[in-house]
C-alpha cells in the first residue's frame, strides 16, 4: 500500500441518518437582523470536512465579521496540521481563540467559556459581527446556551450571547467520506508525522499527545512503533469518520432540545 493511499471504502462506518433539508441563508437578512438586535451571534457549525470554515469566512467577508473558533484542539500552539487550522483560509478576516494555549496543556471548557466571553465582547465593542465557527458541540453549547458550571466555574450569562442564529453546513455521506480521506492524505503529505515528531522531541509526553485523540493519538502510536504506517492510516481514517458521525449526532441532538439550525449546502 502506498504511504499516502487511503482505503476508498469504509465498510465499518454506518450510514448517516437522513440529512435535514437544506435552506438558503440570506446574508443581507442576517445583517439586518444583527443590526436590529434580533440576533447577537452567528454560529456556523458542522461535522469535519463539511466546509464550515470557508463558509464562515465568506459570510464574514460579506457582513464585516470576525471569526471566533469553537474547535477544542485548535487552541493549542504548534498543533497546526493535525488540527486542520488552515489559517490561510481566513485571508484578511480576523480570527480568535486559536493558538491561545501551549501544546501539552489541557485547556478546559471553563477556560474556553471565559476566553470566548472576552473575545466576543471585544469583537462587539469594535463594531464587527461575531461569527462562531467550529465542530466541537460541547464548546459551542457552552457559549451559545449560557452553560452554568458547578463550584463557581463559568462566566455570568449576560456576558454570553442570548440570541444566536445557527447555520449548519451539510454534506452527503459519500462526499464527506471522500473529503475526509483526501484531507488526511494531504495532511500526511504536508508533514503531519513530522509535526508530531517535533512535538515529542520538544519534550511533550506521548501520553499528552495521545490524550488529544485522532491524529495525535494514532500518529504518536506510529512514531512510538506501536502501529505500522499502513495500520495507522487505516485506523486514523476510520476514527475520523466515526468522529464526524458523532458530531452530526450531537448537532441533531441540539435540534431535539429545541435549537433551530438552518442547514445549508456549503462547498469545502
Amino acid at each position: 500500500m502506498n504511504k499516502t493511499q487511503l482505503l476508498p471504502d469504509r465498510p465499518g462506518i454506518p450510514p448517516m441518518a437522513k440529512l435535514p433539508d437544506p435552506e438558503t441563508v440570506d446574508p443581507a437578512a442576517l445583517a439586518q437582523a444583527y443590526a436590529n438586535g434580533e440576533i447577537d451571534l452567528i454560529c456556523v457549525l458542522g461535522p469535519t470536512a463539511s466546509g464550515k470554515t470557508r463558509y464562515a469566512v465568506r459570510l464574514a467577508t460579506v457582513l464585516g465579521g470576525e471569526i471566533l473558533s469553537a474547535d477544542s484542539r485548535q487552541v493549542y500552539k504548534g498543533m497546526d496540521i493535525g488540527t486542520g487550522k488552515d489559517l490561510a483560509e481566513y485571508g484578511s478576516i480576523p480570527y480568535h481563540l486559536i493558538d491561545i494555549a501551549p501544546a501539552g496543556a489541557k485547556f478546559n471548557i471553563y477556560q474556553y467559556q471565559a476566553a470566548f466571553a472576552e473575545a466576543y465582547a471585544d469583537v462587539r465593542r469594535r463594531g464587527a459581527v461575531p461569527i462562531l465557527c467550529g465542530g466541537s458541540g460541547l464548546w459551542i453549547e457552552s457559549v451559545t446556551r449560557a452553560y452554568k458550571f458547578e463550584k463557581g466555574n463559568g462566566v455570568s450569562a449576560d456576558a454570553l450571547p442570548q440570541h444566536v442564529y445557527y447555520i449548519g453546513t451539510l454534506v452527503t455521506r459519500e462526499e464527506r467520506v471522500a473529503r475526509i480521506d483526501r484531507r488526511l492524505e494531504e495532511r500526511l503529505q504536508e508533514g503531519l508525522v513530522e509535526e508530531i515528531r517535533g512535538l515529542l522531541d520538544s519534550g511533550i509526553p506521548a501520553e499528552d499527545l495521545i490524550y488529544y485523540g485522532l491524529e495525535y493519538k494514532y500518529v504518536t502510536q506510529y512514531v512510538l512503533g506501536q502501529l505500522s504506517y499502513d495500520d495507522m492510516v487505516i485506523a486514523l481514517g476510520n476514527a475520523i469518520h466515526q468522529f464526524a458521525k458523532r458530531q452530526m449526532t450531537w448537532f441533531r441532538g441540539m435540534e431535539r432540545d429545541g435549537v433551530r439550525i438552518h442547514w445549508t449546502l456549503a462547498s469545502a
